[in-house]
């Protein structure tokens, strides 16, 4: 028998190391994407070790938020935290730095908006687009000072609040704003007397499609019953018993406006 030639046998081992990977996309029978907010970051770190667990990329949305431990998740205690993230390959935008609220477009083309921290907060002011850019651009900043990375260019208003005036702001500083899809609304705000974790995991398990952006937070002040130690973990479990992968939202194919939701 002649000896395969060399070419063939590049040929042959190139095939062989693809085959997995072939295997493992016609595996996939669909895409979630998992997005996180910054809140009071009570279940950040058990979050970041189930993510670690089951090799998933999710997408974390950043404000300057009070936190459990009576700091803030951007101040530079959190740095770790965020340069761990970083090397995992997660994605991270900006959930402006002061966690602002939309509250109504102006006649003039300015934007109602409402800081919940810092020196503002609780004050309602008229912006311009610039100072919506600078918001959206101080979590850049210091993103970059934590952890020497950059942030992705995409964004989501707290609270789910867009005006049109709003939107287009963002977008003239390059800013893409990503919400949540319908089903993928994890209800992590919502009373633990009123809705029990099992109902919130059933019914998000249940309702997600291909494409569906999922939103939770790294922690909540208004619930009881914490939605993370409950949920996520078979939340995933299950997603990939599905057949469904995960990713960022830096492959997401769509534009998306976020579902309204209640006020934290």
């Amino acid at each position: 028998m002649r000896p395969l030639s060399v070419a063939l046998i590049v040929a042959l081992t190139a095939l062989i190391a693809f085959t997995p990977a072939v295997q493992a996309a016609s595996a996939c029978h669909g895409t979630i994407y998992l997005s996180f907010d910054t809140g009071s970051q009570s279940q950040a770190d058990f979050i970041a070790a189930t993510l670690n667990k089951y090799q998933v990329k999710a997408t974390f949305f950043l404000a300057n938020e009070k936190t459990v431990n009576g700091d803030y998740s951007l101040d530079p205690s959190w740095a770790p935290y965020w340069k761990a993230r970083v090397a995992e390959g997660h994605a991270f935008g900006s959930h402006t730095f002061d966690h602002v609220y939309a509250q109504r477009d102006l006649a003039d083309g300015k934007i109602e908006m409402k800081p919940q921290f810092g020196p503002q907060a609780g004050k309602k002011s008229a912006w311009s687009a610039q100072q919506v850019c600078h918001e959206l651009r101080r979590v850049e900043q210091r993103f970059h000072v934590l952890t020497g990375a950059t942030l992705d260019p995409f964004w989501r208003a707290p609270g789910g609040r867009l005006t049109p005036q709003l939107l287009q702001a963002a977008k003239t500083c390059g800013y893409t704003h990503f919400g949540w899809s319908a089903a993928g609304y994890s209800g992590d705000e919502l009373a633990s007397e009123k809705i029990s974790n099992a109902k919130l995991l059933q019914r998000t398990l249940n309702g997600l499609k291909d494409g569906d952006i999922v939103m939770a937070h790294l922690g909540i002040w208004s619930r009881k019953d914490p939605w993370a130690p409950a949920v996520l973990d078979p939340l995933i479990a299950g997603l990939q018993k599905k057949g469904f992968c995960f990713a960022t939202l830096r492959t997401h194919p769509a534009k998306m406006a976020s579902t309204p939701i209640t006020e934290r």
